[in-house]
């Protein structure tokens, strides 16, 4: 069983520190300062809290992920004894690149060092170590605890046994790890989800239908269907003779745009951010904002819920 230590405890640190403590880890979780993993600490409790209300853990088991969960401010101390470090620190490609030069420095040849970006080079993470060859991504979805998808990503020299010991651990922590066998920008999932929300910006953009008009779209369509049929198996059932003709015929129509379009500019720049600054394409209330979060929350425990066998 690999040792493992989480450097961040973040929207994404504290997360997945809580994933693998639940999967029965031992995790040693780092933050920058006291009141950072008090914050880190306090997030995971009220996801748990959520956890056992929706039936899936018990305030026993509740009590036993917490205890497995230690914190230290000190990067020496999170990786000591650790096999598998999983680096969650803010989206800098040179800071990431630091941290892995420093890890590089204090861990043993055989300790994977992994890196949660979601879009970032491995390849360019791991440029200043001396063995590129155990640097990997591993890509957790927000939130990491309930989405299962962890994309596992190589860079140039990134080795068969890091990815294999990767692919292992990811599966042991109840994951559905995907092998990105070649660096891309984006990786898989986000080139998925930004291609759809491209097309979205550009239906709005055209004046073709109202953004409420267009998620709805997406809700009651596409977005029932998927959960079970990904895009190529959708392909499949539908027949490939009538997907060939509609791209042909489709394809000159959609969105080339290589940047986002005026209409999302123009709100990014008045600082309209969407949930967090209470304003975007939506207006983001209080109430707006909890009913919009806990329903895609209870959504996403349906179908953790149904992974588990629990439904």
């Amino acid at each position: 069983m690999e040792k493992i230590g989480v450097i961040g405890c973040g929207t994404m640190g504290h997360s997945i520190a809580l994933s693998a403590a639940w999967a029965g880890y031992d995790v040693i979780m780092q933050g920058v300062d006291s009141a950072d993993i008090d914050r880190g600490l306090a997030s995971m409790h009220g996801k748990l809290q959520v956890l056992i209300q929706n039936g899936l853990i018990a305030e026993v088991e509740s009590q036993r992920i917490q205890s497995s969960v230690q914190t230290t401010t000190s990067i020496v101390e999170v990786v000591e004894d650790r096999t598998f470090i999983i680096e969650a620190i803010p989206e800098n490609i040179e800071l990431k690149k630091r941290i892995f030069k420093q890890l590089d420095s204090l861990c043993e040849v055989d300790v994977i060092l992994a890196s949660n970006t979601s879009a970032l080079s491995p390849t360019e993470i791991a440029s200043e170590t001396n063995h590129p060859e155990r640097t990997v991504i591993t890509h957790f979805w927000h939130p990491a605890h309930l989405i299962p998808l962890v994309e596992v990503v190589r860079g140039e020299q990134t080795n068969d046994h890091t990815v294999e010991r990767a692919l292992k651990l990811m599966v042991e922590m109840n994951k559905k790890p995907i092998e990105v066998k070649k660096e891309a920008p984006g990786f898989v999932g986000n080139r998925l989800q930004f291609a759809l929300l491209r097309e979205a910006q550009h239906i709005l953009e055209e004046g073709i239908a109202s953004k409420e008009d267009i998620d709805a779209a997406v809700v009651y369509s596409i977005g029932r269907r998927l959960p079970v049929t990904g895009p190529i198996l959708s392909a499949d059932m539908g027949g490939l003779d009538v997907y060939t003709d509609i791209s042909n015929y489709l394809y000159n129509h959609l969105s080339t745009a290589t940047q986002s379009t005026p209409s999302m500019a123009k709100l990014v720049n008045k600082g309209k951010f969407g949930n967090k600054t209470g304003e975007g394409y939506y207006k983001w209330d209080a109430s707006f904002s909890e009913e919009v979060n806990s329903a895609r929350e209870k959504e996403l425990i349906r179908y953790l819920k149904q992974d588990m066998g629990l439904n």
